[in-house]
């Protein structure tokens, strides 16, 4: 049986037959369908543990954290639980990339051998490496392969490659997979070369910078990249994978090394609230938000940049899905969605956000039931389903 907390902040409307009052009876009918849905998904798969969160005009409308942390343990997931955020931290590269752009220390149409010099050892077979823009590795068009460092297979090797290093010396054996510019591949190796520029630019590793430039403005005291400090180490989520039946427990509290820039982040779902805000926007707090990122440039970075449907992988997994900068846009239907998800080690983990009716939700999930696939069947994993459900609760909004 799923262990649960739950708290809702929804503010009754007094019974009259205003729009307003139908309106928010639309919205709380959606949110306990997806509450069932969210119960009875986690029931049927044996997710141990997930939180989500519902967030509008800056505020923590609803908020549930269901089953355990620890399934050993038997310790409950609660409000402090730290989930790891995996590849959502590239939307936080994106936005340390675009402070740089507007500190004018960098354009988004630089080549990305104007700051990483050694990426001109790559084979290119499709013309010059100094073409490939920073604009290009944003958005997942550059040509590079899927995954960072694809020659790990035993328990024995490091989770990650700890150094820069050990990617340079692979360098000569990359090649560019398509002509840059021409259609979208998700790309990891990509976002850990706008970390080096991020680190080279700012003179501090990517840990440091964001921690300043992001997560302290902010005020996500509680986030942190790869180890935990010993103080929250209480509060951090062990994660699973569900594999023929069992479950199989991930490696604990893993280090990313050089592709933190990539997926290292970690914070409770309290932390990545204030991250929701910032993003959704508002203007009694727009200066404090602008010392962060301007609107404008929050903006630039949702503007589409090239089509992204067939990886189904990414985004909200449509066919309509775009890529825009560091994150990803869905305009299909009545709403628009902007957002990224994750996955390493055992984590899910999904931010998306509806604009323009000023809202977004959050789900974090801490085991895996079956391994991504690039098909349209990723849609029908219980982490997607519930996921996906979400979506009806901003539908409801736009209504």
């Amino acid at each position: 049986m799923i262990r649960r907390t739950a708290a809702t902040f929804l503010i009754a409307a007094s019974l009259t037959g205003s729009p307003a009052v139908a309106d928010e009876r639309a919205f709380e009918a959606a949110m306990g369908d997806f509450r069932q849905l969210h119960r009875a998904e986690m029931q049927r798969a044996g997710i141990v543990g997930s939180s989500f969160y519902f967030v509008r005009d800056g505020q923590i409308v609803a908020a549930d954290h269901l089953g355990e942390q620890d399934a050993d343990a038997h310790v409950p997931v609660d409000a402090r639980t730290i989930y790891h955020w995996a590849s959502i931290t590239k939307t936080m590269t994106g936005i340390a990339i675009m402070q740089l752009r507007d500190r004018g220390l960098l354009s988004l149409d630089d080549p990305i051998v104007r700051h990483v010099p050694e990426l001109a050892a790559v084979h290119n077979p499709f013309g010059d490496t100094g073409a490939i823009t920073l604009r290009q590795l944003m958005s997942h068009s550059a040509g590079f392969r899927g995954g960072t460092w694809p020659w790990r297979d035993e328990e024995w090797q490091p989770f990650e490659p700890p150094s820069w290093a050990q990617l340079e010396a692979m360098l000569p054996y990359t090649q560019v997979l398509f002509r840059p510019g021409s259609r979208f591949s998700y790309s990891n190796p990509g976002i850990v070369y706008l970390g080096q520029v991020i680190e080279r630019l700012s003179g501090e590793d990517f840990e440091v910078y964001v921690d300043k430039n992001i997560l302290r403005p902010l005020g996500m005291h509680a986030s942190y990249f790869d180890r935990t400090p010993p103080h929250l180490l209480r509060h951090r989520s062990h994660s699973y994978y569900l594999r023929d039946g069992r479950r199989v427990a991930a490696p604990f509290d893993v280090d990313t090394g050089v592709t933190v820039s990539n997926g290292g982040l970690n914070a409770p779902l309290t932390d990545m609230a204030k991250y929701v805000a910032f993003l959704i926007g508002d203007p009694a707090r727009q200066a404090d938000y602008d010392l962060v990122l301007k609107r404008a440039s929050i903006e630039e970075m949702w503007r589409p940049q090239i089509a992204a449907g067939d990886d189904f992988t990414q985004g909200r997994m449509a066919p309509t899905t775009q890529s825009g900068l560091s994150f990803f846009v869905d305009e299909a239907g009545p709403v628009r969605f902007v957002g990224h998800n994750g996955d390493q080690n055992g984590f899910r983990a999904y931010l998306s956000l509806c604009p323009d009716q000023r809202a977004g939700s959050l789900i974090a999930f801490n085991t895996e039931t079956r391994g991504v696939r690039n098909a349209p069947s990723n849609r029908d994993t219980a982490e997607s389903r519930i996921a996906l459900a979400a979506d009806r609760l901003c539908e409801a909004l736009a209504r």
